[in-house]
């Protein structure tokens, strides 16, 4: 079928070169061209238009389309939209609808009529789009700003144009990596022992060793065995008689020489470098104070103990098992030396 226009003969449809010269010699549609060359900026529905790009805040869900969608749109139209998000940690979401159809490609090429998505900073185009074969994917913003462009040439509009659905995605924090730790089986010694040091009751020391099974392994160590487990228990302070002494001395006697708590570390109270235990320091009575009343005649006096006790006291221990198979955890009981009376020994009596 042929059409003729001016001695010009066309086939139909027509070749774009053949309806170019017909157009150049009939009277330009002006009544669908559609340009954005406004002096003055307006504002209307949250929708900001200039000279160049219409802005629009973002704050919800919203759509932009093409004119006239889903009919066919007008010639020689050029419209830039900005999306922007209210807060600068969200980003925009694009949903192109599926009913979609611009003017085809040529050559693989949109060359005429497209939809285009860029980013603002940089000017990165994420994406250009035309014909009807395919319904273009989603696209996601790098930042809080996106920018679509549609443009339309003189030749061949096409329907239903595009429709574009866009949506706000709460950008969320990101959380700091936790370092990787070492499982503490594989920790040597000296490592695992400053960690565990560093906590302060039972059950945050077993969630440390075992994860997954912390619960399990607590219940284990309190399960009754055929074994006697020794009990754990302190003295009292022996009770004393009133001493008929003046306030003076009796401070002297208090501030002086006398048993007094020491922490000491386990693994170096007991040399047990093999060994890892928790709590890793425990209170006991120690000698300390000054001599300063000592015998006139000695000129090194010490505050020694005169009279020790061994009590018991009821400790974790860890130890590696061997071929690297874990760690062995048991309640067990250790004694340590309790000082409870002291006295200023001269250092050549001592020796």
């Amino acid at each position: 079928m042929y059409c003729t226009h001016h001695g010009w003969h066309c086939v139909i449809p027509a070749n774009r070169k053949c309806y170019q010269n017909i157009l150049h010699e009939s009277v330009a549609e002006s009544s669908h061209i559609s340009k954005i060359h406004h002096a003055n900026t307006k504002e209307q529905n949250g929708v900001h238009d200039s000279q160049h790009e219409k802005i629009l805040s973002v704050t919800g869900d919203g759509i932009i389309q093409s004119p006239d969608f889903p009919n066919t749109y007008p010639r020689n139209t050029v419209i830039v939209w900005r999306l922007v998000a209210v807060t600068e940690s969200s980003k925009i979401q694009l949903t192109f609808d599926p009913r979609f159809g611009l003017e085809d490609a040529e050559d693989g090429i949109c060359k005429y009529d497209y939809v285009e998505v860029e980013e603002p900073v940089g000017g990165v185009v994420l994406g250009r789009w035309c014909g009807s074969e395919m319904v273009p994917g989603p696209q996601v913003s790098k930042g809080n700003q996106i920018l679509i462009r549609f443009a339309s040439d003189e030749y061949f509009p096409s329907d239903p144009g595009f429709c574009i659905h866009y949506s706000l995605l709460q950008q969320r924090q990101s959380e700091p990596e936790a370092p990787a730790v070492m499982p503490a089986w594989m920790q040597s010694v000296d490592v695992l022992s400053e960690a565990v040091a560093g906590f302060s009751t039972m059950e945050e020391v077993m969630k440390y060793l075992e994860p997954e099974r912390w619960q399990v392994d607590m219940e284990d160590l309190y399960k009754p065995t055929w074994q006697v487990v020794g009990k754990s228990f302190f003295h009292q302070k022996k009770s004393r008689g009133v001493v008929d002494l003046n306030l003076l001395r009796e401070e002297v006697r208090l501030y002086s020489c006398t048993p007094r708590n020491f922490s000491v570390s386990l693994r170096e109270e007991l040399k047990r470098t093999d060994a890892i235990f928790w709590p890793s320091c425990l209170l006991v009575k120690r000698c300390g104070g000054n001599c300063a009343c000592c015998s006139h005649n000695c000129y090194d006096c010490q505050c020694s103990p005169t009279k020790v006790a061994k009590k018991y006291h009821e400790v974790l221990m860890l130890k590696h098992r061997a071929g690297g198979r874990g760690l062995q955890k048991t309640l067990t009981d250790v004694h340590l030396e309790h000082h409870e009376e002291c006295s200023c020994v001269c250092k050549n009596d001592s020796d």
